[in-house]
């Protein structure tokens, strides 16, 4: 099926129960045209889809003429089961790919990550076959990265200088320890969540990516 992109909020199959996702369209969405997956926050600490920075993404995205899907991972929402630690919510990501590329068979699969979502999407990037990737925060040294090698893929990671969650210092030095090459972006007076920053963030994913 290749599906002209609907802006709706709908239920799909998971592997656990049913997951609730968000779908955005650009203003003119054309078949085959790339789609974005964001993996929202930690759920324990409130994380969903509904997170602005989560948002931020998929609304560039939608303005670079892609198509994007937030989804709330098991447990949050109307998503069925619990948080898992990192391993199901990997199984969420690959149910809404696969439901994806079923639905739209996008030519490019862009994959992004908030915080956690950072975490779900450097592990599960590989397996769901990303084109591109974009890390914004990502959760090093409070989820264990050490082993983490991204794939020769386009990939962006975004840092705030001023980040009281996430340790910048430990982001750019696994930044620095990949061995394909990556594009590293600070935005200086960011915290985690990127108050009052969130059009300066929209503007450097548009102009890096």
């Amino acid at each position: 099926m290749n599906l002209l992109c609907q802006s709706q909020t709908l239920i799909i199959p998971g592997h656990v129960g049913q997951i609730e996702v968000i779908i955005s369209c650009p203003a003119n969405p054309a078949p085959n045209m790339p789609f974005g997956v964001i993996c929202h926050p930690h759920p324990v600490y409130g994380g969903t889809m509904h997170n602005k920075v989560v948002y931020i993404i998929a609304s560039t995205f939608n303005a670079l003429g892609a198509g994007a899907i937030r989804f709330n991972f098991r447990g949050v929402g109307q998503s069925e089961g619990r948080f898992d630690h990192g391993v199901g919510e990997i199984e969420d990501l690959k149910a809404v790919v696969a439901w994806l590329r079923a639905q739209y068979a996008p030519r490019e699969l862009w994959l992004a990550g908030f915080s956690f979502g950072g975490y779900i999407a450097v592990h599960g990037h590989d397996i769901v076959q990303a084109d591109r990737l974009l890390l914004v925060a990502p959760a090093v040294a409070r989820f264990d990265f050490s082993q983490l090698q991204l794939a020769d893929i386009p990939s962006l990671v975004i840092q705030g200088r001023q980040d009281q969650v996430v340790s910048p210092v430990a982001v750019e030095t696994w930044a620095q320890q990949q061995i394909n090459p990556i594009t590293f972006k600070w935005l200086d007076e960011a915290e985690h969540f990127f108050h009052g920053k969130l059009n300066e963030l929209r503007e450097l994913i548009k102009e890096n990516w």
